[in-house]
């Protein structure tokens, strides 16, 4: 029997589900998927995060992301702080980052830097975007020495650039990215990773694997991204997928029967 996947990072909490998240469910648990890892992205969709974490196959996260920076409100940081007292089994703070393609960098930077001290403070791991800023980020997070490390998100760095963060700690997302035969580079990284050293992803509804761009993309896609990581490095699906949900459960905390 196929190992079991973990689509370490997904927003199905989005609206583009409302109509048919349970099928989309269905479609990956049918693939081989047996749990989800929902990152919250503005303290307005914490409560739909915080109703699909009832599910057993879920759990979640609670963070403010750089893309919707303009509806982040000064007080949010607080209110992340006061959203994890009420949520003690969160896996994690995020999703937060650096996305060096949008603007008022110095607010991303105070809003990044305000959830990396609470995810300090409270031993928790961080699911970071970080898009163009991958040496920047890096620097930071070894100046802060975060005890619980975390995910780089949607990694697309090289292989230097990997290891950056590895000996920190963290772990590299893979998702629809790799999957494209443009990303050399990206596919250099995924070679050179230790078997510990990523899990899989989707970013559902975004980040489509090479041919359904425009699409929507679902968790199901995680078993098509195992499949390429297993190409890439030259190793069986079974292994990757085993050895990707394993390292997904050592960051996340996640007990063994969550996938």
């Amino acid at each position: 029997m196929p190992a079991t996947l973990i689509d370490a990072h997904c927003h199905l909490d989005f609206d583009v589900f409302n109509e048919d998240r349970n099928a989309v469910l269905a479609r990956a648990a049918n693939a081989g998927v047996g749990h989800y890892i929902i990152p919250g992205t503005t303290r307005a969709r914490w409560p739909q995060v915080a109703d699909l974490g009832q599910r057993p196959e879920i759990s979640v996260c609670y963070g403010l992301h750089p893309y919707f920076l303009q509806t982040h409100a000064a007080e949010d940081a607080d209110a992340l702080e006061a959203q994890l007292d009420a949520h003690p089994d969160t896996v994690a703070v995020g999703e937060c980052g650096i996305d060096a393609r949008l603007g008022d960098l110095n607010r991303q930077w105070q809003l990044f830097d305000a959830q990396l001290r609470i995810a300090k403070r409270r031993h928790l791991p961080v699911v970071i975007h970080c898009v163009q800023a991958n040496d920047q980020v890096v620097k930071r997070l070894r100046q802060l020495a975060l005890p619980a490390g975390g995910l780089i998100h949607a990694f697309s760095g090289s292989p230097e650039q990997a290891r950056g963060f590895l000996a920190l700690g963290f772990v590299l997302g893979l998702g629809g990215g790799a999957t494209y035969t443009r990303a050399q580079r990206l596919h250099r990284a995924i070679r050179s990773l230790p078997d510990d050293g990523y899990v899989l992803e989707t970013d559902s509804p975004d980040m489509p694997l090479s041919g359904a761009q425009g699409g929507r993309n679902e968790p199901s896609e995680v078993h098509a991204v195992c499949k390429t990581v297993a190409e890439l490095r030259g190793q069986s699906y079974d292994m990757v997928a085993t050895q990707s949900t394993a390292t997904a459960r050592r960051l996340f905390g996640l007990v063994p029967h969550q996938a």
